[in-house]
């Protein structure tokens, strides 16, 4: 990973809460986060709800301005906060998309699909006449298996799976080469979320797409991603390859999430031990010092809240930020 696509250093997004002064308080959503994306690969990105998982993708795409850090999208620098570098971001709208979570909410009532999948177009000035227009408006829409009568009907008449493919054909409408996948198949059936994911993969093929896919559920992610990240309270506890992370989990957190994962087999299923974490996340308005898992971890010693972990790389391209990982076996 000499030359990734994405490089994310030290991220990190702090949101106001109240107070003023030296009492002013802070949401840390998302802190000190750092990871790489190849080209043509998928991350994926998977923790409890309000781990920062969202957050982090929005943060490089600059939908939220960044509190800290510093992101380059194929070697260029797209913001370094600390030395206050924001570089043009409509360039990089064209190169960077994202496919939001709820397919109901990301639609215009208002506009008709072709409209929508056509505002992007009309942006960034990529269609030489209307008949292009309209050619590259059915284009996309049939690349996610939708057709041309589609074009001219509102959200409200399709279900959720098809608006989510009208969302994809949204991003892919200005040929993208890095997509944020922010929960994409969260909000939809089982049987719908398959043909989703299947749908992703076929595009990445043919298209050459990288991304970055964030969801809560680690049975889906591990089929699509080759890396998968964890975060846990706007940190990252462990990322890994895909294969090596669901069957060598080291940080206490990754094994729990793990163990939840449904097992088909009864059999396989009733020697398995289920990994129950006690406690309540704490709040991200006042996290708990050094680790920030510590309250919930059965390994947990005096040094945990007295230091940070270090984020290490303790096999090739398995890195974890754990005191006692070599305990927790």
């Amino acid at each position: 990973m000499s030359n990734p696509l994405i490089r994310v250093e030290h991220l990190k997004q702090y949101f106001p809460a109240g107070g003023y002064g030296k009492k002013k308080r802070y949401i840390q959503a998302v802190d000190d986060v750092s990871f790489t994306v190849d080209r043509g690969e998928t991350l994926g990105l998977v923790g409890e709800s309000g781990c920062g998982k969202t957050t982090t993708g929005r943060s490089i795409l600059r939908l939220y301005e960044p509190t800290g850090g510093r992101f380059e999208y194929d070697g260029q620098v797209v913001f370094d906060v600390e030395k206050k570098i924001f570089a043009p971001m409509l360039p990089y709208r064209k190169k960077m998309q994202i496919v939001f979570q709820d397919p109901y909410a990301s639609l215009d009532p208002r506009m008709t699909v072709g409209e929508i999948v056509g505002e992007a177009i009309d942006t960034h000035k990529l269609a030489t006449s209307k008949e292009d227009r309209f050619n590259k408006i059915i284009e996309m829409l049939q690349r996610v298996g939708l057709n041309s009568e589609h074009a001219n009907r509102y959200p409200h008449e399709f279900s959720g799976g098809q608006r989510q493919r009208v969302g994809i054909a949204r991003a892919l409408a200005v040929h993208p080469e890095f997509i944020v996948c922010d929960e994409p198949i969260s909000a939809l059936d089982v049987s719908i979320q398959a043909q989703i994911i299947n749908m992703f993969e076929d595009l990445q093929q043919k298209l050459g797409l990288t991304y970055l896919f964030i969801a809560h559920d680690l049975s889906a992610v591990k089929h699509i991603s080759r890396r998968i990240g964890v975060m846990y309270l706007g940190r990252m506890v462990e990322l890994a390859p895909s294969f090596e992370l669901i069957n060598k989990p080291l940080h206490p957190y990754t094994k729990s999430l793990i163990s939840a994962i449904p097992i088909a087999d009864p059999k396989v299923a009733r020697n398995t031990t289920r990994i129950v974490l006690e406690g309540d996340v704490p709040s991200p308005m006042n996290p708990p010092s050094g680790c920030r898992f510590r309250t919930r971890c059965a390994y947990a010693t005096e040094k945990c809240a007295e230091e940070k972990p270090l984020w290490q790389e303790v096999a090739s391209g398995h890195f974890v930020a754990c005191h006692n990982y070599e305990n927790c076996q």
